[in-house]
């Protein structure tokens, strides 16, 4: 069965063994794949697929082979058709987004497929059907925290998952065109210098030009110090949430940075939302790789230059509440995400904002922390010109 299938993945690259292939055999033989599909298209990658790197490739071939198979979606048209309710208005409450906020993707995953079974007509505006312009975890225009997008657009990017969609990421461990262009846009940020504490090992044309003139033709070669990249950088993302939907852009940009080892030095920290009073050193905000961020300001001198990447998009409180930074000596326990940014800004002249997302456009309430980080900060699109753009920022006067 599906003989040829086989042949056109070992075509395509996929290493597909005998063994591996009559255990796809024996899975359908067992109804593994549900008598479905997807759940074919499922089975067929855990067996097949020996590598993440390898996905990209299995798909264009899988689609290759069955272009003419539609797929099955998770929910009914009809069920589509009834989330598709554009104008209306949402209302947030507080309460039942701390509770949704508390749900693991795995409790969100099974009262779906509940709600599934159950509903049997179109809810919209609550907290427990499938619907819109709601609190529910379930269907799309609503204000929860969380949650799987049914139908419609996306709007607030907090979906961990899309019913319905097939995605097909782009694993390919060959994949490097982003990161080299990156690369390149970093190399704008370069102030080299040639007083280092370094032996002369660099050969000096110039100057042994003009030594073997002098001499009246006789050879004289001359070594100079090697000028070295003096420009010192902090790199500050921006981790978790809403950002999860920009992680593998973030991921390029960090490959760049760290294969750039021209910088004299490089610190890169991470935060949730805004800087406050600790930054950590691992993306997973681990609380053992965590630094008191008055102990980072501390230890950088002023000539660090500091890259912030972030969304600029949380809630207003999470910017605003609390003090602002009241010069040397203010109490650092009550200080505001705001003061924090206002210490950073005050201790480092060099600073910019680079952003994934653009300024939100579905309503004033989401754009309040984003205007007021815009408006102390050089911001710029996380783009190779945006990129680009910010490095020259950086180095002017």
């Amino acid at each position: 069965m599906f003989e040829e299938f086989l042949y056109l993945l070992r075509r395509r690259g996929l290493k597909v063994s005998l063994t591996e292939w009559m255990s796809l055999m024996e899975g359908l033989h067992k109804n593994l794949h549900g008598a479905s599909f997807m759940g074919f298209y499922a089975l067929c990658r855990a067996l097949l697929v020996k590598s993440e790197a390898d996905f990209d490739r299995f798909d264009r071939a899988f689609l290759e082979y069955f272009k003419d198979v539609p797929f099955e979606q998770e929910v009914s048209q009809e069920l589509l058709d009834w989330l598709d309710k554009p104008e209306t208005l949402a209302n947030y409450d507080p309460i039942q987004a701390a509770i949704n906020a508390g749900l693991s993707e795995e409790e969100i995953e099974e009262m779906l497929r509940q709600r599934l079974r159950e509903q049997t007509e179109e809810h919209n505006g609550g907290r427990y059907w499938v619907g819109t312009h709601g609190m529910s975890v379930f269907g799309n225009s609503g204000l929860s925290p969380t949650g799987i997008r049914v139908g419609g657009k996306s709007m607030y990017k907090r979906a961990f998952r899309v019913a319905g969609e097939r995605r097909f990421r782009d694993f390919r461990g060959d994949n490097t065109l982003d990161t080299r262009q990156f690369q390149v846009a970093l190399r704008h940020l370069r102030q080299y210098s040639g007083l280092v504490d370094l032996p002369p090992t660099e050969f000096d044309v110039d100057g042994t030009i003009r030594d073997t003139a002098d001499s009246g033709g006789m050879l004289k070669v001359r070594y100079k110090r090697p000028r070295q990249n003096t420009v010192k950088v902090a790199l500050l993302i921006d981790s978790g949430g809403s950002m999860d939907y920009y992680s593998r852009l973030c991921s390029a940009l960090f490959q760049a940075v760290s294969k750039s080892r021209h910088f004299q030095d490089l610190r890169v920290y991470y935060f949730h939302n805004c800087p406050y009073a600790r930054l950590y050193t691992e993306p997973t905000m681990d609380p053992f790789q965590r630094l008191e961020t008055q102990w980072v300001l501390s230890n950088l001198s002023p000539e660090y230059k500091i890259i912030f990447v972030g969304d600029a998009q949380m809630a207003p409180y999470e910017l605003t509440g609390g003090r602002r930074y009241n010069g040397p000596g203010d109490d650092p326990l009550y200080r505001s995400g705001l003061g924090w940014l206002e210490l950073i800004q005050t201790r480092f002249p060099r600073c910019i904002w680079l952003n994934p997302s653009p300024r939100p456009d579905w309503g004033p309430y989401w754009t309040q922390t984003y205007d007021v980080i815009a408006g102390m900060f050089p911001m710029f699109p996380l783009t190779v010109d945006g990129l680009e753009e910010g490095m020259k920022k950086l180095l002017s006067r």
